[in-house]
C-alpha cells in the first residue's frame, strides 16, 4: 500500500472538486429545474469539477512515497 501525505487545504480542494463534479452530474439527472437551466448548471459544474481534478491528481501522484 502506498502512503500519500496531504495537507488539510489539499484534502479540502480534492473534496470540493469531487463535490462540484457530483453536483453537476446530479443536476444533469434531476427533474426539478427546467431542461435548459439543468443542462447549463450541470454541465458547468461537471466541467469545473473535472478540470480542477487534473492538477490535484498530478500533485497527489507527485507526492506519493
Amino acid at each position: 500500500m502506498r502512503n500519500v501525505k496531504l495537507t488539510m487545504p489539499e484534502l479540502a480542494l480534492i473534496a470540493g472538486t469531487r463535490a462540484a463534479l457530483g453536483a453537476g452530474v446530479a443536476l444533469l439527472l434531476a427533474d426539478r429545474l427546467s431542461s435548459e437551466q439543468r443542462k447549463a448548471a450541470g454541465t458547468a459544474l461537471a466541467v469545473v469539477g473535472a478540470i480542477t481534478t487534473v492538477p490535484l491528481l498530478l500533485e497527489v501522484l507527485a507526492s506519493r512515497e
